[in-house]
């Protein structure tokens, strides 16, 4: 690995010593390398995916510009900055056109895949919150759309139809949790168009978002077990907050033995989010709270599944049903949102009552 990535790490570091994997995302490959002197994350930016990695990097600069204006006392996280080739440019393209960037290491920290404790969920919920007010006032459309149609749902519908006209539906037919997830797609449907249309009818306001605010993107204080950083910035862009709240929390409530939602997790979550973020919430923003967290398990439900009948062509996969497999996950998660719709709204009035 050393002698096939030293070329690449060697355009931001005159020496390197070790280069290993870092964390397991499922889009762009990560690695952190070793310089006698410090650490840097290196990244490979998955070009099936971003099409435009100019213009993650035009974002990236934009976000680090505007944090750094913001007062010190008022700013409690990090973003990994932007390190220059030795040809001062935010990202080297290799002779096979891939596009690769190097970004500081954030020492002493972790990133965790589920909730230990709900101290954990606090931080999240405050991280994310803290985040969206930071950068409530930053203008969206200063930064470029890095993933059209990301998190838009009837887009993610219609693709699935499509795809179900072309294989014919013949693994849907054979197979019992490909049959459960066509099911419930085609029973709940009527869902994926819920924010979308509240957009498009002015009731909730694009702002500047995460796009990819699931627990591992938060790292962790060794020590003091508090969210220091927030990364995986790429596909920051205008979007819904709704989006990364309900991504947010369908990644930290999410139980797996049984699949389900875990309702102290997301109270302890939401009520530190809207701490922060309900500085600016409007009462359309807390109203369409509920059919966000119900939306976005849905919404992965039908990638995740739409991916694995095209042949596993966009997540990254183990084994060939894996993505069948994130599907049938994520839509038993969605289904426990369903059955606990009453107490989950209780909960967004309850807060709103004592935020407002």
């Amino acid at each position: 690995m050393l002698s096939t990535l030293l070329p690449i790490a060697k355009q931001f570091a005159t020496a390197v010593s070790e280069i290993i994997p870092l964390g397991n995302g499922l889009i762009n490959d990560t690695y952190l390398v070793a310089t006698p002197v410090s650490q840097f994350v290196l990244q490979r930016i998955n070009h099936s995916v971003f099409s435009a990695p100019e213009q993650i990097m035009s974002n990236l600069t934009s976000l680090n510009q505007y944090m750094a204006r913001l007062s010190s006392v008022s700013v409690k996280l990090q973003i990994p900055e932007i390190l220059k080739t030795n040809a001062n440019d935010s990202f080297y393209r290799d002779r096979n056109g891939d596009c690769w960037r190097a970004l500081s290491f954030i020492a002493n920290t972790e990133s965790i895949e589920s909730i230990r404790h709900i101290a954990d969920a606090e931080q999240a919920g405050f991280a994310l919150g803290h985040f969206h007010r930071l950068l409530s006032d930053l203008n969206p459309g200063l930064l470029h759309d890095t993933l059209p149609g990301f998190h838009i749902a009837p887009t993610y519908l219609n693709d699935y139809h499509q795809v179900l006209l072309r294989t014919a539906g013949g693994a849907i037919e054979t197979d019992r949790q490909s049959r459960y997830c066509a099911e419930f797609i085609a029973r709940f449907q009527i869902i994926a168009d819920d924010l979308e249309t509240a957009k498009k009818q002015g009731l909730l306001t694009l702002r500047v978002i995460h796009g990819d605010p699931k627990l591992n993107n938060f790292l962790f204080d060794k020590q003091s077990k508090k969210i220091v950083s927030i990364i995986d910035l790429d596909t920051v862009k205008p979007g819904l907050v709704h989006y990364d709240i309900g991504d947010c929390l369908r990644s930290c409530c999410h139980t797996v033995e049984p699949v389900a939602f875990d309702p102290d997790i997301c109270t302890a979550l939401l009520k530190s989010y809207l701490l922060e973020a309900g500085a600016f919430f409007s009462e359309h923003d807390y109203h369409y709270l509920y059919p966000a967290i119900r939306l976005i398990p849905f919404e992965l439900g039908i990638r995740f599944y739409t991916d694995y009948l095209e042949g596993n062509r966009y997540f990254k996969v183990t084994e060939p049903e894996q993505n069948l497999h994130r599907a049938v996950n994520q839509f038993k998660l969605c289904a426990s949102i369903i059955a606990q719709e009453s107490a989950i709204t209780s909960l967004i009035s309850r807060l709103q009552s004592q935020l407002s």
